[in-house]
């Protein structure tokens, strides 16, 4: 094995640019003849003189936040069947059981009336109009939300 085996690959060295024709990037240094791109640095967004592209667009004004614009995320009443009779089930609950991620606690939930429940179960959640009638129908209650 050799030194410059050894460094092969490793380290290319640098660009060395408008250092004689032979070099690949002499005279004029990779940067073409005349113009201003050959003279000196142009600005990002620079637009040949016109008005830049990003000022042609509206303000951006006001709340930016989706989160807040968010609507609660609604869950079956066939998904609270994993729970056993005469449980109190509020956010937490369903966090623990997996019904639910961590982003939805933010967010807020509310317990939706399609699918059937057999179990009594005591909630803590808002819920729809129609789940509140299938719960007390079978024997739960609905606590203070």
């Amino acid at each position: 094995m050799r030194m410059y085996e050894l460094t092969k690959g490793v380290a290319n060295p640098k660009k060395r640019l408008g250092r004689g024709l032979g070099s690949g990037r002499g005279k004029t240094s990779g940067r073409g003849t005349k113009g201003q791109g050959a003279r000196g640095k142009v600005k990002i967004g620079f637009t040949g003189g016109g008005l830049p592209f990003y000022k042609k667009l509206p303000l951006r004004r006001g709340l930016r936040n989706p989160r807040i614009f968010k609507k609660p995320r609604g869950i079956n009443l066939q998904r609270l069947e994993v729970f056993k009779q005469k449980d109190t089930i509020d956010i937490q609950a369903l966090a623990d059981g997996g019904i639910i991620s961590k982003k939805d606690l933010k967010i807020g939930i509310k317990i939706l009336g399609s699918g059937e429940i057999k179990k009594a179960l005591n909630i803590k959640i808002p819920i729809s109009k129609k789940a509140k009638e299938k719960i007390e129908k079978a024997g739960g209650k609905i606590l203070n939300v």
